[in-house]
């Protein structure tokens, strides 16, 4: 076989792969591709093994069909003047019946997309406070989906979502408002640790105040008894010498219960107690200031018991 031969098999050859590479194509499963002859739309390809006219037509794109998300960040101005960026997501995906519009009637479709958020988001948040655009985020969302929807739908993107996942308002007016936050609960904290100190205080206002009226209880308690106790005494030592009067029955009482108490002081190895001045007389005059005041406690109660002419 001559060289002329040869060289005629391999240029065979290479356009059959040519030919055989420009008819046969495949096409990914989500995807569909744009077939065009000599510039003119032809038709389209969904997933799997396609055939086209080599030469004569091309591919012109492949459109995405799964659902896809477009970030677009803003930086807009509320209506009490502080600058906020929002970062504004939208998730779309074109309609597996509108390949041709989506492909053909837009030209840049993230920039047209990006138009609609930056001209809905701008002529609701200006008409808001900064804590209304908090607390209204997915209003805006619902109205940046909407005004969305309405548009795009005519070139076969299907709008499924539109989220507002960031707001960030100027790092100073931030740093207000945490410390606006920290001040208010500051003043939380104040007021309930105010409160609870009030209530301490009164509830030990109030047991202290039942602690003395008990403590007063025992005493006139303590006192009725020993009174009673020295009563009876008298009554029984009398029965026994009759000839002994009560006054002389009671000073004999105070003296033994005065020795009995310098006993007891005396009793205790590290009592300290000095009585100044001190003479076993001492007693028989504790004696006649209380039969004194008994005397004349007896005569008011008397004279208060008597009619008025």
């Amino acid at each position: 076989m001559d060289f002329g031969s040869v060289l005629q098999i391999v240029i065979w050859g290479f356009v059959f792969l040519i030919l055989l590479f420009g008819t046969v194509f495949t096409v990914q499963q989500q995807t569909a591709a744009i077939v065009q002859r000599f510039g003119k739309f032809a038709r389209i390809y969904n997933a799997g093994l396609n055939f086209k006219i080599p030469l004569i037509e091309n591919i012109a794109g492949r459109v995405n069909l799964r659902l896809q998300q477009l970030d677009v960040e803003i930086e807009t101005k509320t209506k009490d003047n502080v600058f906020v960026k929002m970062m504004v997501s939208v998730q779309y995906l074109i309609r597996p019946d509108k390949v041709f519009d989506a492909f053909y009637k837009l030209q840049d479709p993230h920039t047209q997309i990006t138009s609609f958020v930056f001209d809905v988001v701008r002529a609701n948040v200006p008409k808001m406070t900064l804590d209304q655009v908090f607390e209204n985020k997915e209003d805006i969302a619902k109205a940046v989906r909407t005004e969305i929807s309405e548009a795009m739908d005519d070139f076969g993107y299907d709008i499924r979502q539109t989220l507002i996942t960031d707001i960030d308002p100027d790092p100073k007016v931030k740093q207000a408002m945490n410390e606006i936050n920290t001040q208010e609960r500051l003043r939380v904290a104040a007021t309930e640790k105010a409160q609870a100190a009030y209530i301490l205080s009164v509830r030990a206002a109030e047991g202290e105040a039942e602690s003395k009226r008990l403590q007063g209880v025992g005493i006139a308690n303590q006192r009725k008894e020993i009174a009673q106790g020295l009563s009876t005494a008298v009554v029984d030592f009398q029965k026994e010498i009759s000839s002994v009067s009560p006054q002389t029955v009671m000073d004999l009482l105070m003296v033994t219960q005065h020795f009995d108490m310098l006993k007891d002081i005396g009793a205790h190895a590290g009592s300290k107690v000095i009585l100044i001045p001190y003479s076993p007389n001492a007693v028989g005059d504790l004696t006649e200031q209380m039969r004194n005041a008994i005397f004349i406690g007896n005569e008011v109660s008397g004279e208060a018991k008597k009619p008025t002419e």
